[in-house]
């Protein structure tokens, strides 16, 4: 236990933070019912845990160099279980969404410095295993949120989809205060405090908009652009910018970060709404409607490993741009239900959409990285980390407002099996495009001559650098 219990208490909290993007798919129609709202609204708890995660993660890193990454991981973890007591506790649909948000940035916190606390615990082939299992259990986390989440709703009630976190966490400080040492950057730069505010309002406007429609879409958006037009002046202005605008200079991290922002939203964010098919109008238990989606997740991961070991030396142009080619037929392959149609209507596209996500997603760090200067290897990771996150957020607000369209009032409240269906493939139809569109861009933009056979130690190397370079670290971010 000694010599692994610091990559015990960073896979116990990497486990929970990355289930929870995902574990609430199947109980919003439970959630719905039990706090007597819309189904509209509580779209926002899977919105806002991702916007906070996305706002806050390239800022957590400085931060986590300037006052310990331990400290700010127990610090993340204490807020983690706070917020999911008030979670599991709520009374209503705004004390839900609010603590949600509290949920992010609690994971912000731990997403942050999870990498650089197994760099600092471990060397040379004990690192390369323990960086080995930590991408396992991460990407296992994905898979079994659904599963976790139908069992809960199911035998529990929806409220212990957040209440299960509280021994998790209790766990994972005890052993994150015995086992793990202490590690920081006393070089470390100021956190850029204006500009991490700044990508929040503009990142939140634009979704909040995207989600009200109506004329809240337009000052929403206006919000939004004069946040991001702020951010931008910032960020030139900065000594230390929390990101340098002058990457988006090079064609090839323009490319990669357009794929960033499509390929979450493209692959995940359209399951909300079909569990809620799945649920409402075919009748399905939370377990089953878990089951139906699992195809998705479980060939991503498989189709991960195979493509690891197989496809090594492959230039990042074509794994990350074939993986959003695939995951846009996948999207299509699914806009095609009717009112007669059933779940394994759903499998095909299901299981092209893992395919294509098992092969961008755990390679697009590797695009960004050979994209820009060794030295900014750190911040490239930090900016695909933040772009996947608040793709799937815009994501969700997107494509929700796609379904919403038509359908008559709260899709909650109707059973009307065509009206969910066209809504529904409408919705992947949409996702189909984004991701052709992304995969596009990746091909046209990224190298065409690449730098395979560098990209991954230089996206090791990153990974590596709270250790061996402080000052570039502060910026590095989990992107799987």
């Amino acid at each position: 236990m000694r010599r692994w219990g610091p990559l015990t208490a960073v896979c116990l909290g990497a486990f929970m933070l990355l289930v929870d993007v995902n574990i609430v798919t199947v109980a919003l129609p439970d959630m719905a019912r039990g706090l007597d709202t819309t189904f509209g609204a509580l779209q926002w708890v899977m919105d806002v845990y991702a916007l906070a995660l996305a706002a806050l993660l390239m800022g957590a890193g400085t931060l986590a160099d300037r006052i310990g990454r331990r400290r700010l991981y127990v610090g993340g973890l204490l807020t983690f279980a706070a917020s999911s007591l008030v979670c599991g506790l709520s009374p209503d649909a705004g004390t839900l969404i609010a603590a949600r948000a509290v949920q992010g940035a609690g994971a912000a916190a731990m997403f942050a410095t999870t990498v650089a606390l197994i760099a600092a615990s471990y060397e040379g082939r004990d690192r390369s295993v323990a960086f080995g299992v930590w991408g396992a259990v991460s990407g296992a986390a994905s898979g079994i949120g659904p599963i976790l989440g139908g069992l809960l709703t199911q035998h529990l009630g929806w409220r212990w989809i957040f209440l299960v976190n509280l021994p998790v966490s209790a766990v994972a400080i005890a052993v994150t205060l015995r086992r793990v040492r202490e590690s920081r950057n006393p070089d470390a730069h100021r956190l850029d405090v204006p500009g991490v505010l700044l990508f929040a309002v503009a990142a939140g406007a634009l979704t909040f908009g995207l989600t009200r429609g109506g004329g809240l879409l337009w000052a929403s958006v206006g919000v939004a652009v004069a946040a991001a037009a702020g951010f931008v002046l910032v960020q030139r202005r900065a000594a230390y910018p929390t990101l340098d605008l002058a990457l988006f200079r090079r064609p090839g991290f323009v490319g990669v970060m357009v794929g960033s922002l499509a390929m979450s939203g493209a692959a995940f964010a359209t399951l909300i709404n079909t569990s809620l098919w799945l649920r409402s109008v075919l009748g399905l238990s939370p377990l089953e409607a878990g089951l139906v989606i699992l195809p998705l997740p479980a060939v991503s991961f498989a189709t991960s490993l195979l493509a690891g070991r197989l496809l090594h030396g492959v230039s990042p142009r074509w794994t990350v741009g074939g993986g959003l080619a695939l995951i846009g037929l996948g999207g299509f392959a699914q806009a095609v239900l009717d009112a007669g149609s059933g779940w394994t209507a759903l499998v095909p596209g299901l299981v092209v959409t893992g395919v294509g996500a098992g092969l961008a997603l755990p390679n697009v760090t590797a695009a960004a990285v050979a994209a820009v200067p060794a030295e900014r290897g750190g911040m490239a990771s930090g900016a695909v980390g933040a772009f996947r996150q608040l793709g799937y957020a815009l994501g969700v607000a997107l494509l929700g407002a796609v379904f919403r369209s038509a359908m008559d009032g709260d899709p909650a409240a109707s059973h009307d099996a065509a009206g969910f269906a066209a809504g529904l493939s409408a919705a992947y139809a949409t996702a189909g495009a984004l991701a052709l569109v992304a995969a596009a861009a990746v091909l046209l933009l990224v190298r065409r001559d690449g730098r395979p056979a560098a990209a991954a130690p230089r996206a090791a190397a990153a990974e590596e650098a709270p250790v061996k370079a402080p000052a570039d670290a502060r910026r590095q971010r989990i992107s799987s």
